[in-house]
């Protein structure tokens, strides 16, 4: 049924008008409340690991706040409408709304979580994802994490009540939304809101727009699935380079793969999973922990060794390896791995003199 529909048409226009200009009388109050929360919110994250990029927040609009009062259910053809908020200004629910934007996707629940555990401050009393049904349907839209929570004893709140009158008892208690996306969601979502909400009826409707909306969808959501590659990776680097953390992990033939395959997954032509040569090899320079490894394997000095040696062909981790470990200790690798091996012997010192002829004619 159209909420714009006139007084003599419609029994409930003019209890519908005076809540509308109460609620204008009363929008000082609310960005009041609007301010304090936000205040309260963004001090959650002052101890916190979880950083948003922002906390933004609005008060609804008289106007938004209307078409919300004027919604109406009927149950059935033959029913008479009634209202959906009988009492708008008590029961609309989004009056206070926050935006909370992260960067990546695992952070929204982390928000969530945060927040949710500071019961002394807040009373979640609803959390819902937007994109479930999305998710459960095989399609894409609209991505966004909505909880609902309650003030406590709120100051700024009950002034608020008390600016609405008799209708409502100064608690201090008040339901407010907040509304948790990552970057990328809040772009797609404020540029939908604003082409399909903001100006209805402006164009006529073509499916090729709701076709190029579902499109972006779901190249976003790719998107940040490789974004939230990029973050595991630079995490799970920093994690290897640690030397009092992650990074002092004892090396074992499994670790030594799994370091391998992250720092140089383009250079891993082993025929089978055996790493304990790797093993050896380190183990004769008294390399046994993760960041050891980690920083033998700079990418420049990799890309180095195999300028000099100008590889015919594309060597395996256990070759590479080998040459790194002869770039960084010269003749003390020559001497501490190849014992009465004279092939091996011969071979490392011609890469060796390779090495030095490079690092001549480079000034390294």
């Amino acid at each position: 049924m159209d909420p714009q529909k006139s007084a003599k048409d419609d029994e409930f226009s003019e209890q519908i008008a005076a809540a509308v200009s109460h609620y204008g009388k009363v929008t000082g109050e609310l960005n009041t409340v609007l301010s304090a929360m936000k205040a309260k919110i963004r001090r959650l994250f002052a101890q916190s690991d979880v950083q948003p990029l922002f906390v933004t927040g609005r008060v609804k609009s008289k106007d938004s706040f209307q078409a919300k009062a004027s919604r109406r259910l009927q149950e059935n053809p033959d029913s008479d409408p009634v209202l959906e908020f009988p009492n708008p200004l008590r029961e609309v629910h989004d009056m206070v709304g926050l935006r909370i934007i992260v960067m990546l996707p695992h952070e929204i629940q982390q928000v969530a979580s945060l927040i949710k555990s500071h019961r002394e401050a807040f009373d979640c009393r609803s959390d819902r994802e937007k994109d479930i049904g999305s998710v459960e349907s095989g399609t894409y839209g609209y991505s966004s994490r909505h909880l609902l929570l309650k003030t406590r004893n709120e100051p700024t709140v009950r002034k608020f009540q008390e600016a609405l009158g008799k209708s409502v008892v100064p608690s201090g208690n008040f339901v407010f939304e907040v509304q948790i996306r990552t970057i990328l969601q809040h772009a797609w979502s404020e540029m939908e809101h604003d082409i399909r909400f903001k100006h209805p009826g402006e164009a006529a409707w073509n499916p090729q727009i709701d076709r190029h909306f579902t499109a972006t969808a779901a190249m976003l959501e790719t998107v940040e699935d490789y974004f939230t590659d990029i973050d595991e990776l630079y995490h799970r680097l920093n994690g290897y380079h640690d030397e009092h953390g992650a990074g002092a992990e004892k090396l074992t033939g499994e670790k030594i793969g799994e370091i391998w395959q992250t720092l140089l997954p383009h250079v891993d032509r082993k025929r089978d999973d055996d790493w304990s040569w790797a093993a050896e090899l380190l183990e004769a320079h008294e390399i046994d922990q993760t960041w050891q490894l980690a920083g033998l394997l700079d990418a420049e000095v990799v890309r180095d060794v195999r300028a000099a040696l100008d590889h015919r062909y594309s060597p395996g981790p256990d070759r590479l390896l080998d040459d790194v470990l002869l770039w960084r200790f010269g003749k003390e690798h020559i001497e501490k791995t190849s014992g009465s091996d004279l092939r091996r012997q011969g071979s490392l010192r011609r890469r060796l003199i390779q090495m030095n002829d490079y690092r001549s004619s480079h000034d390294l």
